[in-house]
């Protein structure tokens, strides 16, 4: 079973900047997007209830962009185990000739949902979402 997840994102008109192309923000909206929608459908629904995820660090390499009604593919991954509260997610946008426009590595951290506090990621919640 692969851990890698996949979503296609289309460039409106509220995502294009004065520049013309899709706007840095929209890049990091679109990795939340992804990111939240791969834990919606892998993770137990038990653990969705109970925990939810917040980003502690976002690193981003811009090497390309995409104008108003062009699509790019996404795929996320966890390239290995948490550590403690936190794992790394990996995201890859590429347009629609596979060309890499966007690689993100970000940090979630897990928090209880009932108390707000960091907790320690579980094997088993994990389990699904590893190579």
């Amino acid at each position: 079973m692969s851990n890698r997840f996949a979503k296609s994102f289309t460039a409106a008109p509220q995502h294009i900047d004065e520049l013309g192309h899709v706007n840095n923000a929209v890049w990091l909206q679109w990795v939340q997007d992804i990111a939240t929608a791969h834990w919606t459908a892998v993770a137990a629904p038990t653990d969705v209830e109970r925990y939810v995820w917040v980003v502690t660090r976002h690193e981003i390499d811009y090497r390309g962009n995409v104008g108003l009604g062009e699509t790019v593919s996404a795929e996320t991954w966890i390239p290995a185990p948490p550590r403690g509260a936190q794992f790394e997610r990996s995201v890859e946008f590429r347009d629609a000739a596979g060309k890499r426009l966007v690689a993100v590595r970000s940090t979630w951290a897990m928090l209880d949902k009932a108390s707000g506090r960091l907790v320690r990621v579980p094997a088993a919640v994990a389990a699904p979402f590893l190579p």
